[in-house]
């Protein structure tokens, strides 16, 4: 891995600058520059096709051929260059080779994926799918110590009767239960960097809140950063520190939960927060529109 030099201030843990994704012709992300700190929480927001997800996986590195990336995407590795240096190393995950970033994911990197359903592949048990997660990234994580690992990660995110149902299918658990899957396999080595790519979408408002819930609990309980992605505010709202407002490939606005929240800056984020149905809506008119339509 090859380092990148600092001013001798702690750097952020993650650092885009400049970030830019095409697709063919089509330039879905564009000039996008965010800072995320150690243990902190930041929420990216924007409608469907603003660019989050892809920004999400330009990070990792898993976007794949058809994507053309360039710009900055600067890591802040866990040891100093040298044993004589306190310094951390930065590096930039779009220089590094395959074999650096497969290191990385689900060590320090991890990421919890929109569906579930989807995510997780249906002819295989749950746990076998746990514990491959376990032995990935740790040569002594093998047989029985996986297994073993497996339902510990299972009962942290409070999987019922966890040893029992470790031979259970994803069909057999709930939506709630089988996105509470993905977050132990996601946090199965305690990651610095948790993505996590609208982990609420497809759960109805009760479970919703359990998985908000949970994943604050452990966000704090590991002290761990967040990339807490969405296309609700309010969801947001819930569980970050900041929040950065994405539209049409580029960022609008970044700002603390608070100032975007009571004090939108940017007309994008404004009609985004009046979309937003409260129990004062007039249900006999539409909702207003965001994006190139009038709010």
């Amino acid at each position: 891995m090859k380092s990148i030099s600092y001013d001798g201030n702690m750097p952020p843990l993650l650092s885009l600058r400049d970030l830019r994704i095409r697709f063919g012709a089509t330039e879905a992300v564009r000039g996008v520059s965010l800072d995320l700190d150690e243990g902190e929480v930041l929420g990216l927001v924007g409608e469907s096709g603003s660019g989050k997800s892809a920004t999400a996986l330009a990070i990792p590195g898993l976007l794949g051929p058809a994507a053309t990336v360039s710009g900055h995407i600067v890591w802040t590795a866990s040891n100093p260059t040298s044993a004589a240096s306190i310094a951390p190393a930065s590096i930039d995950l779009l220089r590094e080779p395959e074999r650096s970033l497969r290191h990385l994911r689900g060590r320090e990197i991890a990421m919890i994926f929109q569906e579930p359903m989807t995510a997780l592949n249906p002819v295989m048990s749950i746990g076998r799918q746990v514990a491959e997660c376990a032995e990935a990234h740790a040569s002594s994580w093998t047989g029985s110590n996986a297994k073993r690992r497996a339902i510990e990660a299972l009962e942290e995110v409070a999987i019922p009767d966890a040893a029992r149902r470790f031979g259970d299918y994803p069909h057999q658990f709930s939506g709630g239960q089988r996105q509470r899957i993905l977050i132990a396999m996601a946090l199965m080595h305690k990651p610095r960097l948790l993505i996590a790519d609208e982990p609420t979408t497809a759960l109805d408002v009760t479970v919703q809140a359990q998985i908000l819930a949970l994943l604050t609990r452990l966000q704090r309980e590991y002290g761990l950063a967040m990339l807490f992605i969405s296309h609700d505010l309010a969801v947001v709202g819930e569980v970050a520190s900041r929040v950065a407002v994405m539209r049409a490939g580029q960022i609008v606005e970044c700002n603390t939960v608070n100032e975007v929240l009571t004090r939108p800056q940017h007309p994008y984020t404004r009609s985004l927060l009046v979309a937003v149905p409260t129990l004062r809506t007039d249900r006999s008119r539409p909702l207003a529109m965001v994006g190139n339509a009038p709010a």
